[in-house]
């Protein structure tokens, strides 16, 4: 009888062992337990729906887009060809052209203000015209290579073709940020034509058929919007004739997008 009380007796302090709460911190599930962040995973990648087609000067240079009042306002590339256009969308149509003199290869495009902001490629300098007029009205400097440009609508945005994106503050063109784009852990290079579009910052890569939406916070890659296809390269007939020119408009939500020496410019929609 003894020995049968002694099996109970072990047998019910084996069973109370059992039924103790976890302690936080061990394996066992606890309201207490640390939240473990998930790992990131891979960059999301988006495709595209053509919406509408419009014919593009094919011997344009495209180097900045911007899309203002239904028209493009275009800036155009290579010395002894560069230029500030304003182009009807429909049909192609240049309806008014300031040509940039030698020795300026001009670059990135933007509108802040009732102005125009037009970057060189190699010489420091930017030119600023009146939007409607495109009368001149003055210079501006910054350090590095001119490549993409864009706004925020307070700032100037500039992309310098390295990883980096500056922001200029338009009345006295001195850097107030400066991010780094990265996708993951990698750095983007060659960033090149700028739009700002809902938040983030569309940027061109050089001699890639991607678009990396940029957090302009941070700089970190968002997403990647894959553009494989939209102009069949048996069109193309030059090595530089590549995807270049992003332009938005709020109002409409419509979202443009071209190429240097492209014959045609595209209405997208983002497919995500």
């Amino acid at each position: 009888m003894l020995k049968l009380r002694l099996i109970i007796v072990l047998a019910l302090a084996v069973v109370s062992l059992q039924c103790q709460p976890t302690t936080p911190g061990t394996n066992g599930n606890s309201s207490n337990k640390t939240t473990q962040t998930p790992a990131t995973g891979p960059t999301p990648k988006y495709g595209y729906q053509i919406v509408n087609i419009f014919p593009h000067d094919s011997n344009a240079f495209t180097q900045g887009l911007i899309l203002m009042d239904g028209k493009l306002l275009e800036s155009t590339g290579q010395e002894g060809f560069s230029s500030l256009r304003r182009v009807e969308l429909e049909s192609g149509k240049v309806l008014k052209k300031v040509d940039v003199p030698l020795p300026y290869f001009a670059e990135g495009l933007t509108a802040l203000n009732g102005k125009l902001y037009q970057l060189t490629w190699q010489h420091h300098i930017g030119f600023i015209y009146d939007a409607q007029t495109f009368d001149r009205l003055g210079e501006f400097n910054y350090q590095g290579d001119g490549w993409g440009l864009t706004t925020d609508g307070q700032s100037l945005i500039l992309s310098d073709g390295s990883p980096r994106i500056r922001f200029i503050d338009p009345g006295s063109f001195r850097v107030t940020k400066t991010i780094t784009v990265t996708d993951g852990s990698a750095a983007v290079r060659e960033l090149n034509e700028l739009e700002y579009v809902n938040g983030e910052i569309y940027a061109n890569v050089w001699h890639d058929n991607r678009i990396a939406t940029i957090d302009p916070q941070s700089g970190h890659v968002n997403a990647w919007i894959d553009l494989t296809g939209l102009m069949p390269d048996g069109e193309l007939r030059d090595p530089e004739a590549v995807l270049n020119g992003i332009a938005y408009d709020q109002a409409s939500d419509k979202l443009i997008v071209t190429g240097k020496l492209w014959p045609r410019v595209f209405e997208i929609k983002v497919k995500r």
